[in-house]
Parts: C-alpha cells; structure tokens; sequence
C-alpha cells in the first residue's frame, strides 16, 4: 500500500519494477505483513516484478528446497536475474513465507540494476524485494485499513478532506459491487447506475472507473459509456498531476490483461 510514484515497463508495456513515495507498508491476505509496516517503510518502498531467468516456477511458488537450488540461502551471498533483464544481487538475510508462498527476500550489501539504470546502491542500506510473477489487480485504499493510516495515502502537495466513514463505506460498497459483476460476469447492465453514484458523490475517485472500464473493454458491453469512463480517466490524467503515472499505468494494465501470456497464467495450476 502506497502512492505509486514510478512504474518502470518493458518493450511489452508490462510493469517491471514499482516504486512508491512516501509512508508504505507491505500486506498478505489484507493483513500487512509483521516488519513491513509504514514506519519501517516510512520513506517509500520499490521492487521488481516477474519472472527469473533461473526457472521456470512463478516465483512466489518456489520451495525452499528450490531456492537452494538456485543459491538462495539465508546468510549467504545470492544473484537473482529477471526475464525482464533486471538484477539483483546481495547477501540473503531473510525468507518470507506466508501460507507457504513465497512473499519477500531481504538482502544486505545489496544492488539492484536494470542495464545501466541503478535501482538500489548498497549504501541505501536494506533492500526489501517482493516476490511475485505478475500484478494481477490494483484498488483504492490501503489492503490493511487498520494498520494502514489512510491520511499517509494523502500527497503532501495537495490537501484532500479525507472521507467520513459512512461515505467511505459507500465507495467501498461500489467496489465490491463491480467487483462481484466482474466475478460473477453477470449484471453489467448495473454499470452504469454505479457510475453515476460515484461520480455524483465521489468524484475525486478514478480507481472504480479504471474497473469499470476495464469490465467494459473486456467484454465489448456499453460502447457509449466505456467512452465516457475513458473521456473522465484521461480528463483525471490530465488535470492532476499526481494521478499521471498511476491512470496511465492503468490502461497498460488493462491492454497487459488482454495479452494470451496473461491469459494463460491465470489458469495455470501450480505443480
């Protein structure tokens, strides 16, 4: 959980590497993670993303006798080599398993680099990296709201009344309606009332209409009102600054969600 500040994307327009600014904390199944909370991560977190050139396992379904395999033991020197041509390399100080997936690697002495791009120096201190093939969805609002301080979501460059609870709930009731649509691949004709509501009485949000754009794109249903989603997201893009990056990652996402290599993931059973 954070504000997404910088997405880095290969020929394919696939995110690669994520970085976000400011306070940020790291959850598994919406409970943040135990050392990973915002006053660790007080300063902003970035990881690569994808699959490593080492094998042909999703990453984060890797056994420990797998990783071994590969080099990758607690106290000693590792090198991790990305798909996407990023590396990484350092000593291993800590596993990270939950549910026995594999979610995070922490090295010291560690550096991070994509070509001649530097993404971690050894002198920034502890390199925390995420462990994950693919992002398979991106939402408003922290993944753990109790451990998470929703005013550390806020940019320090504009001000915004944060939501009351009651109204919070509603826009949070939004989303698990079009959630349940995409889901249940019933009731798109609901799109459209939903998006007026929140465009009436939330309109500072633009995550729940990249949803609905996405529903309507996928699935060739209301051409008139997936325009009109698309004319509001790239009115957002344009009118603020700080939404930039993060709407247009968004689209690539959406177009990255339609590729037959992501499509085939999905339905890839792990061993």
């Amino acid at each position: 959980s954070g504000i997404f500040e910088e997405v880095i994307t290969d020929e394919n327009n696939s995110p690669i590497y994520l970085r976000t600014a400011g306070k940020s904390a790291l959850a598994f199944r919406n409970k943040e993670l135990e050392g990973h909370g915002i006053d660790y991560h007080k300063d902003g977190f970035g990881s690569s993303v994808g699959k490593w050139k080492q094998t042909s396992t999703a990453p984060e379904l890797l056994t420990n006798d797998q990783l071994h395999a590969l080099g990758i033991v607690e106290g000693k020197k590792a090198k991790i080599e990305f798909v996407s041509g990023i590396v990484v390399s350092g000593k291993v100080e800590k596993v990270l398993r939950r549910d026995e997936k594999l979610l995070a690697i922490t090295f010291s002495n560690c550096s991070a680099k994509y070509g001649d791009c530097v993404l971690f120096n050894p002198d920034w201190g502890t390199y925390d990296m995420a462990v994950g093939e693919r992002i398979s969805s991106v939402f408003n609002g922290a993944a753990d709201k109790d451990a998470y301080n929703q005013i550390a979501l806020v940019p320090k460059e504009r001000t915004i009344k944060v939501p009351s609870d009651a109204k919070r709930r509603r826009l949070e009731n939004l989303y698990a309606q079009v959630r349940k649509i995409r889901e249940s691949k019933t009731g798109y004709e609901r799109l459209g009332e939903i998006w007026e509501t929140q465009q009436a009485e939330h309109p500072d949000d633009w995550l729940l209409s990249m949803e609905i754009f996405e529903i309507l794109d996928t699935t060739d249903q209301q051409p008139e009102l997936k325009a009109r989603t698309e004319k509001f997201l790239n009115n957002k893009k344009a009118q603020t600054k700080d939404l930039t990056t993060l709407i247009s990652w968004g689209f690539r996402l959406v177009e990255y969600h339609k590729k037959p290599e992501y499509q085939a993931a999905l339905h890839v059973s792990p061993k």
